[in-house]
């Protein structure tokens, strides 16, 4: 798929990001499901970016499983769960990752890395012993980043200013993958 500002992306690399953004968040799933453990929102979410990632077409189920991960991460963020919270952030930003736009906008690269960036949120806010352990997962989660998602991140500007924590985690990330 082509815009016609021109930044190309077709379906494989669609899959790759959605593949990666799952990965990313499937890391922080047992966060959610040790506070939540009935509510599987979060985890359908990821199991729908993974399903793209895997060849399934793009379809209204998966757009409604990453709006049920948002509700989810509401209803954690009322019940005084952030770190919960974050993580259903993390399984709404792998879900919607398979419809990054071909536009050349920096607020693309949260789709591209989103997942992640919320994924170490949840670890910050559920560990509080430990200061660097959002930093430690951007790390991991770079190492993580197949080169075909490397360079579909190249073809957008840096992500964008912004976004509290989460928005200096995305930057992170983004400046250690470029």
């Amino acid at each position: 798929m082509t815009c016609e500002f021109g930044i190309e992306l077709d379906h494989a690399e669609l899959r790759e990001v959605a593949g990666y953004a799952a990965a990313c968040a499937r890391t922080v799933l047992e966060i959610f499901e040790r506070e939540r453990p009935q509510d599987s929102r979060p985890r359908v979410a990821v199991e729908t970016a993974q399903s793209f990632a895997d060849g399934a077409r793009r379809t209204k189920a998966m757009r409604d499983a990453a709006w049920a991960a948002q509700k989810a991460a509401y209803d954690a963020r009322a019940a005084g769960l952030p770190g919960a919270s974050e993580a259903a952030r993390a399984a709404l930003a792998a879900a919607g990752s398979a419809f990054l736009h071909p536009l050349p906008k920096a607020t693309q690269v949260k789709h591209i890395l989103g997942a992640a960036a919320h994924a170490a949120r949840a670890l910050e806010l559920s560990v509080a012993e430990s200061p660097n352990v959002g930093g430690e997962h951007v790390a991991q989660m770079r190492n993580l980043a197949p080169p075909a998602v490397v360079e579909v991140l190249k073809r957008y500007p840096p992500a964008p200013p912004g976004g509290g924590r989460v928005g200096e985690l995305i930057r992170l990330l983004d400046s250690s993958l470029r």
